[in-house]
């Protein structure tokens, strides 16, 4: 999987295109003008969302309607395909040559593992950012996955609004119950493959950690349920329906729901501490690093191929010797894009590299 060609137009202050090459890619310019766009733009073609705000719109140029990105994506020598993401008002419209296509499908197009500063929340963040970092691994891994993770939400804000209107009418507890049955029904239903896959994420991300490559360091995490102690989480379905039964009442006085892996955790160990109370902002940065390797040797276990990596400010977070040990160890595996403001990181590690220069939104290779 490799991107050939990324185009912008009405995206933040992008515009033309960038033919990129199949190993490392710097862009470098001073700050302020578009590098870190260039990167948000190929994410956002890839996953339809951003990593630096939660609404596309924030992303349509000053005084724009529309934005468009587009990116041409060679699968072999034989088979390449364009995709096209475009944002007009709170829609966003996604195509494979020309033709819509369903989320699911177009998130099998064009793979992305990015490592950026919002990324470090993994680690000192709440639990919301460790959850959507195993979903969005499960997801990159099997793009369908994302219409169950989008099916539990929409049962648990319609479980949520029940219990809200029943906690301000004061309804009876077994009129509120009966409501609840076929709410909780699909919860169990979809919670326990998320359980599952998440589970089993962590599993296969704990065997692909590359200790070595930092001097030995040793990450390790593990999986926290919400239902850890209150039962065998081995037969998670009974489980957590038999919770889900004896909790009604404090959902109700909550006015939201108390149950399901909305509510789970991930604890994250460095050198056998647990890195978000004792780890130093260097050990963190270097987790989650080691996380996302690990996250592409699963996805090229997986699927026979290496997403693409993004890596925004490179030399802000990692020194120049864990720099070149991270790109010697992705030489030949994955294609990579890096930004970077300094002039001495082209000349230590852009010999080999293909080099953008850019200037206004304008990416100009050097």
């Amino acid at each position: 999987m490799r991107l050939l060609r990324l185009s912008a137009s009405g995206f933040r202050n992008l515009a033309g295109s960038v033919e990129l090459g199949r190993g490392l890619n710097i862009f470098v310019g001073e700050n302020g003008q578009g590098k870190t766009n260039w990167l948000e733009a190929a994410a956002v073609l890839a996953t339809t969302r951003s990593f630096r705000t939660s609404r596309l719109t924030e992303a349509v140029a000053f005084g724009g309607s529309q934005a468009i990105v587009r990116g041409t994506v060679e699968e072999s020598a034989e088979i390449s395909r364009d995709l096209q993401l475009s944002i007009t008002g709170n829609t966003k419209a996604i195509s494979v040559n020309g033709a819509k296509e369903p989320l699911r499908d177009y998130l099998s197009q064009l793979s992305v593992v990015i490592f950026e500063s919002g990324e470090l929340d993994i680690v000192r963040g709440h639990p919301e950012a460790r959850r959507r970092f195993l979903d969005d691994g499960i997801v990159g891994l099997h793009p369908p996955f994302v219409q169950t993770f989008a099916d539990y939400s929409r049962v648990i804000k319609q479980k949520n609004a029940l219990l809200a209107k029943a906690a301000d009418n004061g309804d009876p507890l077994d009129q509120v119950t009966t409501q609840l049955a076929p709410w909780n029904d699909q919860l169990a239903a979809l919670a326990t493959r998320i359980h599952k896959a998440r589970v089993r994420f962590v599993e296969r991300l704990n065997e692909a950690f590359e200790h070595e490559l930092f001097g030995g360091e040793t990450v390790s995490i593990r999986y926290i349920s919400s239902l850890e102690g209150k039962g065998d989480l081995n037969d998670y379905t009974n489980l957590i329906t038999e919770r889900l039964q004896l909790r009604v009442q404090a959902e109700i006085a909550s006015g939201h729901s108390l149950i399901g892996p909305h509510r789970d955790d991930l604890e994250i160990f460095f050198d056998g501490h647990e890195l978000r109370k004792f780890g130093s902002s260097g050990q963190q940065r270097s987790a989650v690093l080691l996380l996302q390797l690990a996250n592409i040797n699963v996805f090229f276990a997986t699927r026979g191929e290496y997403p693409l990596f993004l890596i925004d400010d490179i030399d802000a977070e990692l020194d120049y010797e864990r720099i070149g040990k991270l790109l010697t160890f992705l030489d030949g595996k994955t294609q990579t894009i890096v930004t970077t403001s300094k002039e001495s990181f082209v000349e230590k590690f852009g010999a080999n590299a293909t080099v953008f220069r850019v200037n206004a939104g304008n990416a100009e290779i050097q």
